[in-house]
């Protein structure tokens, strides 16, 4: 588990670096300091549950990447893809399911 501590700084990072953000941004969106920031990016401290859930929705951070990094696929466009249907409303679900349904049908034929 302490392992899996070290790396959370790193992932932090590496996702707001992703989302094309400065500490200062991000931990004003959070309402954190940027020292904060930069304390659990850089020095591995521990961000309360509060916090990081708060971090893992603003940087859509795939969950599987901060609790089972082992399992973490590395296709990051299919992280993309799941994480941009998290954010889909149920009638574009809908759609998207319908399209993906069609397009694997028409693969196989």
């Amino acid at each position: 588990m302490d392992c899996l501590l070290d790396r959370l700084g790193a992932v932090i990072k590496d996702a707001r670096l992703k989302a094309g953000m400065t500490q200062e941004v991000l931990a004003k969106k959070l309402g954190v300091s940027a020292r904060h920031i930069i304390n659990i990016e850089k020095y591995s401290k521990k961000p309360s549950y509060s916090l990081l859930f708060r971090l893992i929705r603003e940087l859509s951070i795939p969950t599987d990447k901060i609790f089972y990094p082992e399992h973490v696929n590395d296709r990051h466009d299919l992280e993309c893809v799941i994480t941009m249907l998290y954010r889909c409303t149920k009638k574009e679900l809908c759609i998207v399911t319908s399209t993906l349904i069609a397009l694997l049908v028409d693969r196989n034929t």
